[in-house]
């Protein structure tokens, strides 16, 4: 049998099989890529073969814990580990891999070979049944999202207190709950309350619960939230609005992990991860005098800044695909996505209420959309410009073409004017960025200055 025969038939072989499959070399570029791989990456065989395995799957575990090196230093195979990867979307796909050393008929190792199953529709099983989250409920495929989904496993893996920065819409509760489910804590209690929500009296006794007999009403003894969080996560939204007395209670809990509830006269222990969240600045308000300084240096050892969607526009349609799928289910309805001239005009929107924006722009769409495309005449009046705050838009604006010179001048913008940065970015070469900035005739700023310049 020739060496095309040999080729054909392995193919053959690797294409039955359910799960995808890929080999490697020895400089880690993929040699063999089956057709399951095809269906669950989104990449075609043509477009992995010859590419660096980390390139293709650009997976949690590639930069420091990649399997299949792991299996080739130790001579010993990997199996049923369970990671997420990136697909050709930019979706996070769960997926369970086991790796081993691929060896020639010497016994020479000549490269590696490497299975994945889907596991998409087990997480969500799981998740349905455990109301649990994890980071692949967090839409993005922009640069600052792929930033965070690098560091939430790692940072979910130690004890420390995490703050996590934003503003209101983007998301922070569900990056606190993504921690939690991805933390050693997963099997224990996850936690949430709005400190700027409450008074101080009720803010003490939701947190600390109280004995009875501690005021009037108080009957029988009630857990606060931190003991029902014991030994689980607790989110402490809104820190920034507490006032300077609770302030002093809440740093007695992260320095000695006690308690006291009201009407107790001994403290209690408590094994909790804080995570704290706010969308203001506590380094100004400490500045200024209203947030404690030894408060913000105990919730702020590990900070997590999640960025305005106006900011990632690239995520919008993702994120539109995700709410689309969220409200097809909950109403029962058969919408199929947003058409052109509609997507336009929401990767225009300044969205100052982010990622809640966008959700209650594509419910709104629901009511009036009963099926098919989501069209202009289904967003609502404020966003289509039919309001006294904005100017209407004209049509020349709602193209592919002004969508890529918005995403262009946004990634520059990004990156002060930086335009090799910003092709960085972008993932293209700097001269292709030049050459587009000119072509649509952009106008950037100078590096380091806010006043346009022509391209």
């Amino acid at each position: 049998m020739n060496q095309a025969s040999r080729q054909t038939t392995r193919d053959v072989i690797l294409d039955s099989i359910a799960d995808g499959v890929f080999t490697v070399d020895r400089e880690w570029r993929i040699t063999s890529f089956n057709r399951a791989a095809e269906q669950i990456t989104g990449v075609t065989r043509a477009e992995a073969t010859g590419r660096r395995c980390c390139d293709v799957f650009r997976a949690s575990i590639c930069e420091n814990e990649c399997a299949l090196k792991e299996a080739l230093r130790s001579g010993r195979p990997i199996v049923n580990k369970a990671i997420y990867i990136l697909d050709a979307d930019g979706q996070r796909v769960p997926v369970s891999i086991s790796a081993a050393a691929l060896k020639d008929a010497a016994g020479e190792t000549i490269g590696g070979v490497e299975t994945f199953r889907d596991l998409s529709l087990v997480e969500e099983l799981r998740k349905e049944l455990a109301s649990k989250y994890t980071f692949a409920d967090i839409v993005g495929r922009s640069p600052a999202m792929r930033r965070l989904f690098d560091l939430l496993p790692q940072v979910a893996d130690s004890t420390s207190t995490v703050l996590i920065e934003g503003a209101s819409g983007t998301g922070k509760e569900l990056v606190a709950r993504a921690l939690h489910s991805l933390s050693p804590r997963r099997d224990k209690r996850f936690v949430a309350i709005n400190c700027g929500a409450l008074p101080d009296t009720l803010l003490e006794s939701e947190l600390f619960g109280y004995k009875a007999g501690a005021f009037t009403d108080a009957r029988r003894d009630k857990l606060g939230r931190l003991a029902v969080a014991d030994g689980g996560t607790i989110l402490l939204d809104e820190i920034g609005d507490v006032s300077p007395a609770m302030q002093a209670r809440l740093l007695r809990v992260l320095q000695e992990r006690v308690y006291e509830p009201l009407g107790a006269v001994e403290p209690v222990s408590v094994d909790v991860r804080v995570v704290a969240a706010t969308n203001k600045d506590l380094n100004r308000l400490v500045k200024k005098g209203v947030f404690r300084q030894d408060l913000f240096y105990r919730v702020n050892v590990m900070r997590l800044k999640l960025p305005e969607l106006r900011d990632r526009r690239e995520d919008i349609p993702l994120l539109a695909e995700r709410f689309i799928s969220k409200f097809n289910r909950l109403q029962d309805k058969a919408v199929s996505g947003v058409s052109d001239e509609a997507l336009a005009l929401l990767m225009e929107h300044d969205y100052p209420g982010n990622v809640r924006e966008l959700e209650n722009i594509i419910e709104h769409a629901f009511v009036l959309c009963r099926g098919g495309l989501i069209a202009l005449h289904h967003l609502p009046a404020s966003v289509r410009g039919e309001s006294d705050a904005k100017p209407r838009r004209s049509e020349a604006a709602l193209t592919l073409k002004a969508l890529e010179t918005l995403h262009i001048a946004d990634a520059v913008r990004r990156h002060g004017g930086n335009r090799t940065a910003a092709a960085r970015e972008l993932d293209i070469d700097p001269s292709t960025l030049f050459r587009k900035i000119k072509s649509l005739g952009i106008e950037l700023p100078r590096p380091g200055s806010e006043r346009p310049q022509q391209p």
